[in-house]
């Protein structure tokens, strides 16, 4: 068996960590019960100007998976009751900023980047420096947090401080890097899964799933407004167009029409091919004009686009938009190894027959019966009387925007 002689067989270079403090008890044994990692950096934060360690200003930069922003900053200063969380928008890594940053300088392999504010600035001082000595910082200090498989994100810490920090404050810090990245971790990929799934199957859908709704059969049955929306003529389109055309016409498209859903508190199911599904749930009593005004701000935005591209000598584009509303299912669909969050039932039935009815009547937008006296609206609609619908036993009643509004 190994013995050690004395105190400096232990304190060996590179053992963690240098000292045991309570913050490091605190980060690894006390955090559990917190979901969210800016709250963690907060108390961090006053823990340790409370052990004596004169932070007054400390950020996490994190790279993210989702489809808007490449990464965010989570920023405490001193005196701050909470933390300000920035998100940063793809091509921001292409910037001079950016490329002059300590945080690039960090995700191009620097494992530290230190930098004394006291005194008179360099001449080719960067801006953010200046920035930071502005502020009264005297030292800054940027350090990697290595995360599973190589990913790395960032961690900074400034100080007020005359003289800036001591070392013993920097080994006080350092000893605190293990820890917070075992710490973040964690909740960063939480935070990654909920964004991924709030990114494929929508908010509502994504708390269902989270909250453990994954067997197949799983979900219930709720009321809804249902709303199912088809691209004209889009098989054509993508037979004559460049490719990457054909997929920025369905993503200028799916804006137009999905922004206003999302915004009016409806959840977009699924996009199949050009079309898509949304639902508003009756849980709300504003559920149908809800959808109602989704409809008229995606068909200003489709009128809008629509122009754009007969300045640009293109087909306006059109489209057809099959309202009606009921019980639905809600819930996975699928195999044994590959579900689908969806809806089913009759109603979701009579919306595709409705958005498929719009071809054939030339109106864009058609809205059931039922739909129609639950929202209220019969009287700013027009009724274009019954029709049968493939597949379903009783004709329905069908009414459509007026003409002078459609797009």
């Amino acid at each position: 068996m190994q013995s050690f002689s004395n105190k400096a067989d232990i304190a060996e270079e590179g053992v963690w960590p240098i000292r045991r403090r309570r913050i490091l008890d605190w980060l690894v044994n006390d955090t559990r019960g917190e979901r969210f990692i800016d709250n963690i950096l907060v108390e961090m934060c006053e823990k340790l100007l409370a052990a004596g360690v004169p932070v007054a200003r400390v950020t996490l930069h994190f790279r993210t998976n989702h489809p808007q922003w490449i990464g965010a900053r989570i920023l405490w200063k001193e005196g701050l009751a909470e933390a300000k969380i920035n998100t940063f928008a793809y091509g921001v890594e292409n910037t001079p900023e950016f490329l002059k940053s300590p945080v690039n300088a960090i995700h191009q392999g620097s494992e530290e980047v230190r930098r004394q504010l006291e005194g008179t600035a360099d001449g080719d001082e960067d801006s953010f420096y200046q920035e930071l000595r502005d502020d009264g910082l005297t030292e800054y200090i940027a350090w990697p947090l290595e995360h599973t498989f190589g990913k790395r994100h960032v961690v900074t810490f400034s100080t007020s401080r005359p003289g800036g920090f001591t070392s013993e404050h920097v080994d006080f810090l350092r000893d605190l890097l293990p820890a917070l990245t075992l710490v973040s971790e964690i909740r960063l990929k939480n935070i990654m899964a909920r964004t991924l799934l709030q990114t494929y199957v929508g908010p509502h859908a994504s708390e269902q799933i989270l909250s453990g709704v994954t067997t197949r059969g799983s979900g219930a049955t709720v009321g809804a407004a249902i709303m199912i929306c088809d691209l004209r003529d889009f098989a054509a389109i993508s037979d004559l167009w460049p490719r990457d055309d054909v997929i920025h016409l369905l993503n200028d498209y799916f804006d137009a029409m999905s922004d206003p859903i999302e915004r009016h508190g409806g959840e977009i199911l699924k996009f199949m091919g050009d079309g898509l599904l949304a639902i508003f749930p009756l849980a709300k009593e504003t559920a149908c004009l809800d959808l109602l005004q989704a409809i008229r701000e995606g068909q200003a935005l489709m009128a809008q686009l629509n122009q754009q591209y007969a300045g640009n000598g293109r087909e306006p584009l059109r489209y057809g938009v099959g309202v009606h509303v009921g019980d639905v299912m809600y819930g996975n669909i699928g195999s044994r190894r590959r579900l689908d969050f969806t809806v089913i039932g009759p109603a979701v039935n009579v919306a595709s027959r409705l958005e498929t009815l719009t071809k054939e009547v030339k109106r864009p937008v058609l809205l059931s019966r039922a739909f129609v006296e639950m929202a209220g609206c019969a009287k700013d609609m027009d009724s274009l009387g019954t029709f049968p619908l493939r597949g379903l036993g009783e004709p329905v009643d069908v009414f459509a925007f007026p003409e002078r509004v459609a797009a």
